[in-house]
């Protein structure tokens, strides 16, 4: 579970695409009222309950469920501060047909899983519970409209789970503690001055948490949690009719109080004079500035009218981040990353707002250039190739969603139906947004683009802020007069107008020649077909029905960091961005933006500590850009010394004070200490001195070395093409790519966590925070069924810490376990644990811990356990074989690694034959080795587990 400040989500789902001339929007009735989608049925029973029910198969034999509450902590009472969210919690304690525990018990029974699947927010203005129900078993179904109706109006709140819930929510609050949160909590009250969301942030008051009366909770759930408030969404492998008699049995008998209160919407005032803040906390990382305009009403879109307006604030919006973007892309960046938007925390509201961080740079520098960028829009407006690009992006994005409609997953119609019940955003559906789209969007002007800026042109009330580290002796931060000043002055200054620079229209200069498939191979067990190339490379094809319109590309080969010593450690660990941000071919980051506008298409380089590679997508009419796009990045990357300049600089910006930060700082500690301050350790935290030692010679010829050498690379293609389209493409542009014949092998350099038993423990940060991680290495002999009982073993113990150290001790929120067994570098295990928690509970829970190993070491997981493991993974798997992202990996790592393919595509064979027995037999493995516990303490505190005397870092 969880609570989120949810900003108001348009329904303009994509922002960017391709432009295509279509009917003239004259032919469109703009006052014609948006239709909703016929495929979706909307009824209301008479008690007020909405509903939305579709059938969709994808993925078969499931169904989406949710309980949407249009309720929140804005209706909180004074008393009642975090009990909104709270209720939501106490939905999971116990109803009148599920005892405490037993919703979640059950569903993970059925492959359910709590957290990942099963989950609920709280907002402002919405709760929302998640319930995804496999159906492959008669009752599942049933079973869980019975859930969803008893958190409608049958949970218990017992007084002994609303006591004991209050220290699982005070988790939660301290989880996000923090110089972020403390900064957060004095800006947000002015942010939204004069209006009760300033008082009501879902997490609600520690102290009201601690003490409230049982019945202020009760008292909640009486008022808000009525059928006249609420909405059931069905959506998946169901017949209509069905869900609906489902709904109507479960939902009908429900009523609404006698007296109900009045459902209100919080006002939001606007600004009435110009304010800033300059907020430091001790603590914080990063400068950041941000400019808020005031708030005003904005109704859902109606007409399609309405839907043109949104279309035209969206391209408006996104080529003013676009300018933003260019900023940062520079040398000498006045920020390291800005964004613009009109939205608001608020329902019913949009304002506009803009932010940039500076790192530990000239926030009043950064403050400058945003307010300047934002000036030059409202005087100036854009330009035609701006307005151009960004019609392509709408334009392609939409064109893909309407190409893969019939693949659309039940949990995307979902998200459309909560909003279309909560915020009356419109539902029309893909085929008539598309429709629309190619009709209105040639249309649209550079004039009523430019106008949007009206909107903010004459907003003379600002709330101006600045928050960052507190300034050091040296350093002098800006006054809140000053910062207002910056606003004022750019508002006089001259500005000129953005220059559009002239960019090649074609990626390649010249276009390679091709070269010839050799050897064709078919494998009928995973259905691909493998390619040998003139030049050597290897090419797996895997064509798929999964997706209608979309492609995905792995590439992969032995090499990777550890091939390098420690001359180049950080030229190696950071040749990727620093070449990215260079750009590639003739273009610089960008330009190349701008020449793929409405393209669907990318290509990043990949380089792990032990391989190479590149992973890429695209829909199908853009797969010769993708092609194209890969030859590019392994035939010519960009040098650019100002750019790379500008990556170092705003790489130390960003990082420089991270030792404030107190769990950077004990994270970074801790890894130098597990791995005995080896010089070729793994870089876990940033430091900012680290990117002095970057050079730029060293980061081409490593690029080069390793990305533009395709020695014995592997490629793999998964999704929607043909082999007769695709395989010209291999040949053209795969075919062609240089080779060495250099071999390229794993390295193993000799970097090993420390041996035996250690513990140690680390003061640092002022919030009343402590984390408990514990690492469990050694070295085994690799296999695949190994690997699987050491993941097993992770799960089981997973559902045990939610069952014990949350539940029943009450000591954490959120914590877990992760297994991994490695091939390469080395054949080796890890198993680490992460429980984040209270000071207070450190030595409880290590304690409670080690006792769930010690138990599973004796006598093995029960066999419940390991069978709701099993139901889970399964579950997943039927998702997995239909995901292209999934098969690309699995092939990839057969080739890099080796293994049984049998595994995956007879998973489920593999899965049913754990045993308890076997969970044992891993544990005593991965738990007898070397033991690594590093616990973070308070600075003031005292305590902890300690088997040696505690040491300062």
């Amino acid at each position: 579970m969880m609570y989120t400040l949810r900003v108001e989500v348009r329904w303009l789902l994509l922002l960017l695409g391709f432009f295509v001339m279509q009917p003239s929007f004259s032919q469109v009735n703009l006052s014609a009222k948006l239709p909703v989608d016929s495929k979706v049925k909307i009824g209301k029973l008479d008690n007020g309950l909405t509903y939305y029910i579709r059938q969709n198969k994808k993925p078969e034999q499931k169904v989406e469920l949710r309980l949407v509450l249009n309720a929140g902590s804005i209706l909180e009472d004074d008393d009642q501060q975090g009990l909104a969210h709270m209720a939501e919690h106490m939905a999971f304690n116990g109803t009148s047909h599920f005892k405490k525990n037993d919703i979640v018990s059950f569903l993970q029974d059925i492959g359910v899983g709590f957290g990942n699947d099963l989950n609920a927010y709280t907002s402002f203005d919405e709760t929302v519970y998640m319930l995804p129900i496999p159906t492959d078993k008669p009752g599942n179904l049933e079973k869980g409209f019975q859930v969803l109706e008893d958190w409608a109006h049958n949970v218990t709140y017992l007084d002994d789970d609303i006591n004991g819930e209050r220290a699982i929510i005070l988790e939660e609050s301290r989880m996000g503690k923090g110089a972020n949160e403390r900064i957060f909590r004095k800006i947000y009250p002015k942010l939204f001055e004069g209006s009760k969301y300033a008082k009501r942030l879902p997490i609600g008051v520690d102290s009201i948490i601690k003490n409230f009366p049982l019945d202020n909770i009760r008292r909640f759930y009486k008022d808000w949690y009525r059928p006249n408030l609420m909405a059931v969404v069905v959506v998946g492998d169901i017949e209509v009719a069905k869900a609906e008699a489902l709904v109507k049995k479960h939902f009908a008998g429900l009523t609404n109080p006698a007296s109900p209160r009045t459902r209100e919407y919080a006002h939001v005032p606007p600004y009435t004079a110009s304010q800033a803040m300059v907020v430091t906390d001790k603590e914080a990382t990063n400068n950041r500035v941000a400019i808020n305009y005031p708030a005003y009403k904005k109704a859902a879109a109606v007409t399609v009218g309405d839907y043109r307006d949104d279309l035209v604030q969206q391209m408006f919006v996104s080529m003013l981040n676009e300018r933003l973007q260019e900023l940062t892309q520079q040398a000498n960046p006045p920020f390291i990353y800005g964004g613009a938007d009109f939205d608001s925390y608020a329902r019913g509201y949009e304002s506009f707002n803009a932010l940039a961080a500076a790192g530990t740079g000239d926030p009043q520098k950064a403050l400058a250039a945003l307010t300047e960028e934002i000036e030059r829009v409202k005087r100036y407006g854009f330009t035609a190739p701006e307005l151009e690009r960004a019609k392509k992006s709408v334009m392609a994005q939409y064109e893909r969603t309407y190409n893969n409609r019939a693949k659309t997953e039940s949990a995307d119609y979902v998200e459309e139906y909560m909003n279309h019940f909560l915020l009356q955003e419109p539902i029309p559906g893909i085929e008539k947004e598309y429709e629309y789209v190619k009709a209105l969007l040639p249309a649209i002007t550079l004039a009523e683009v430019n106008a949007v800026s009206k909107l903010i042109k004459d907003q003379k009330n600002l709330f101006v802020y600045m928050s960052g580290p507190e300034p050091k002796e040296t350093e002098k931060l800006p006054t809140e007069q000053e910062l207002l000043a910056i606003i004022d002055a750019k508002a006089r200054a001259d500005i000129k107008p953005y220059q559009e620079k002239a960019i090649a229209a074609t990626l390649l200069r010249t276009e390679p020649k091709a070269g010839k498939v050799l050897v064709v191979k078919k494998n009928v067990q995973l259905g691909t077909t493998e390619y040998t190339l003139s030049n050597g490379i290897t090419v797996t094809l895997k064509p798929t029905d999964f997706k209608s319109d979309q492609i995905i590309m792995g590439a992969t080969r032995p090499g990777g960091k550890n091939s390098y010593g420690l001359a180049d450690k950080y030229s190696a660990e950071y040749m990727v961005p620093a070449t990215v941000a260079m750009g590639v071919g003739q273009f610089s980051p960008t330009d190349l933006s701008k020449v793929l506008a409405g393209k669907t298409v990318s290509v990043d380089p990949v380089f792990t500590s032990i391989s190479d590679g590149y992973r890429g997508s695209s829909s199908v009419k853009d797969l010769a850009t993708l092609f194209q796009l890969t030859y590019l990045h392994c035939t010519a990357p960009r040098g650019d010394t100002a750019l790379f300049r500008a990556f170092v600089q705003k790489n130390k910006l960003q990082f420089a004070r991270i030792d404030a930060n107190p769990r950077a700082s004990f994270v970074d500690t801790l890894y130098k200490t597990l791995f005995n301050n080896h010089p070729l350790a793994p870089v876990a935290v940033p430091n900012s001195a680290n990117f002095d030692k970057i050079d730029y010679e060293r980061v081409l010829a490593i690029r080069q070395e390793h990305l533009g050498d395709c020695s014995n690379m592997h490629f793999v293609f998964a999704g929607s093409f043909k082999e007769a389209d695709i395989k010209p493409l291999i040949e053209k542009y795969i075919a062609s790519l240089p080779v060495s014949g250099k071999k390229f092998s794993f390295t193993d350099n000799k970097v090993r966590p420390v041996e035996g038993k250690r513990t140690f423990t680390i003061n640092k940060g002022k919030e009343d925070q402590s984390l408990i991680l514990a690492f469990y290495t050694g070295e085994t002999p690799y296999n695949e069924d190994t690997e699987l009982k050491a993941h097993a073993l992770s799960e089981v113990l997973n559902i045990r810490i939610i069952e014990e150290l949350r539940e029943k001790i009450q000591g954490i929120y959120g914590g877990g376990t992760y297994a991994e067994l490695e091939k390469y570098p080395y054949n080796s295990y890890s198993f680490v644990v992460q429980l984040p928690c209270g000071p207070q509970k450190v030595d409880t829970l290590v304690k409670a811990i080690k006792h769930e190993f010690s138990s599973i070491i004796a006598a093995g997981p029960d066999t419940s356990y390991l069978n709701k493991v099993k139901k889970q993974w399964l579950e997943q798997h039927k998702l997995n074989l239909k995901e292209n992202g999934v098969w690309v990996e699995k092939l990839l790592q057969y080739k890099l690694q080796g293994g049984d393919p049998d595994r995956f595509i007879h998973y489920e064979k593999y899965v049913n034959a754990l045993t308890p027995k076997d969970i044992q037999e891993v544990a005593k493995l991965v738990l007898g080795g070397n033991e690594f516990l590093a616990i973070q303490m308070p600075e003031n505190a005292n305590g902890g587990t300690a088997a040696e005397p505690k040491k300062g870092f």
